[in-house]
């Protein structure tokens, strides 16, 4: 942890009362829609809250973070022990975690490398065998691996996995110190935690050392990985995630090889919300390079707490080259507008959709922009699983309106039509500009701008 440019060990500095001092103040953001209104440029970036009818994550008590953090709970780090120390520090009471640098999660505790290798010591996992032995074409192709080398992939799986989650807590405010502020490799999840800011970081790669073969996905089965770059799950509530960046750069899925005929895909979702939490925003924030995006909701079961929670508001964010799930929803309430949606020519990520209606879904898409090159039909930026209702209203395809629901009925059979869905209209909003503007208004406004204790 540090002080200015001293840094200090995180046990040192706990025990120091106002050892770790808010600088400055900072200002809110160069761009006017993308800070928090009413809050001035007096108000440090880690000081700032989320305003009143924000989103999802405004309703309740609101969304503040460590904002009221006293100065002895505002914590500088760049390692990832210092990240653990400091969410564990001073258990729920509310504070400010700053990240400077990069802090990478596939570090051993005393920060040295931990590579794939590193996990699979002493398991007895190797991948060739694993290949070997599971090869459908002499182990069958609907065959589940089991045996020797299944257990050993679980075995490295579990150390990988006892390392890279990082639990965020309650009455916390993680923001990144510097604009080019990260953490790679780490699975971050807010775990049945309350009142979270996540804001000003960049997240990357959470790539899985062991995915698994799974032969019942999809036609001719698929490599599936265990961790998304932030999670919130088990009853969490009221959280806000602003100004970051989500992607896999540099560690691309079409840079990883095909085994069993299938692309060995070591990443799952960006941001997930799922086991009954409730009461999110997430804006002004950019997703690029990554496939599965945004789970909201568990299964099509109503026994891990979803129905009548999943709440998220989606807006002024910007998703460049991702596949699908953008969102994809079961049971929420979940309100996307004026988000820019842009699939370039030259993307690596195949694209799948964007909106998916998942079973029981309620999800209101207006005001969006998608910006597509000729390859990609308008009918698939929606796709139905097992939904029955969609919102679609003044949403553009390369700057024309186009009635996004009406295309995709028009694509589909009979069976899988979508109806609008009247059953809500969301209310906690900021200012809904017109899609033809978004792109514009969010060139130059989405992911990291800001600088923490200092001049934004």
């Amino acid at each position: 942890m540090r002080k200015g440019s001293t840094y200090l060990s995180i046990s040192a500095a706990i025990a120091v009362a106002g050892a770790l001092m808010v600088s400055a103040p900072a200002g809110a953001s160069p761009n006017p829609v993308a800070g928090p209104s009413g809050q001035t440029a007096q108000t440090p970036l880690e000081r700032q809250v989320l305003s009143p009818g924000d989103g999802w994550a405004s309703a309740g008590t609101g969304t503040t973070g460590g904002s009221a953090a006293v100065d002895a709970h505002v914590y500088d780090v760049s390692t990832k022990a210092e990240l653990q120390a400091a969410f564990a520090a001073a258990g729920v009471q509310p504070k400010i975690v700053r990240v400077h640098g990069t802090i990478d999660a596939n570090t051993a505790p005393d920060g040295s490398p931990m590579t794939c290798e590193n996990y699979s010591e002493g398991t007895g996992y190797s991948l060739q065998q694993y290949l070997t032995d599971y090869d459908p074409a002499t182990y069958g192709r609907d065959k589940e691996p089991a045996g020797p080398q299944e257990d050993a992939r679980r075995a490295a799986a579990t150390k990988q996995a006892r390392n890279i989650r990082v639990d965020i807590p309650s009455n916390t405010t993680v923001v990144g110190a510097t604009p080019d502020s990260s953490i790679t490799g780490a699975a971050l999840r807010i775990n049945g935690a309350s009142n979270v800011i996540v804001r000003n970081l960049t997240v990357r790669d959470a790539h899985d050392c062991f995915p698994s073969w799974d032969p019942t996905d999809g036609s001719e089965g698929n490599w599936n990985s265990e961790y998304d770059m932030l999670q919130v799950i088990n009853k969490a509530t009221n959280v806000w995630i602003d100004h970051s960046e989500f992607t896999d750069a540099p560690n691309l899925d079409s840079n990883q090889p095909v085994y069993f005929g299938r692309p060995y895909q070591v990443h799952d979702g960006a941001v997930d919300v799922t086991n009954g939490s409730d009461l999110v925003t997430m804006s002004f924030n950019r997703f690029a390079d990554h496939d599965k995006l945004l789970l909201i909701g568990s299964t099509d079961n109503t026994n891990r707490g979803d129905p009548g929670k999943l709440r998220v508001t989606i807006h002024h964010n910007e998703f460049v080259n991702v596949g699908q799930r953008a969102p994809r929803v079961r049971f929420g309430q979940v309100d996307v507008y004026n988000n820019h949606y842009v699939v370039t020519e030259d993307s690596t990520v195949p694209y799948g959709y964007t909106f998916g209606a998942g079973f029981d879904s309620h999800l209101y898409a207006e005001a969006n922009a998608f910006t597509l090159p000729a390859g990609i039909d308008p009918a698939n930026i929606i796709g139905r699983y097992k939904g029955s209702v969609i919102t679609t209203i003044g949403n553009t395809v390369n700057g024309k309106i186009t009635d996004l629901r009406a295309v995709y009925n028009a694509s589909a059979s009979p069976a899988n039509q979508l109806a609008e869905d009247t059953s809500w209209t969301p209310t906690l909003r900021t200012q809904v500009h017109p899609a033809q503007a978004v792109p514009g208004l969010l060139k130059s406004s989405t992911g990291p701008i800001f600088t923490a204790g200092g001049k934004g």
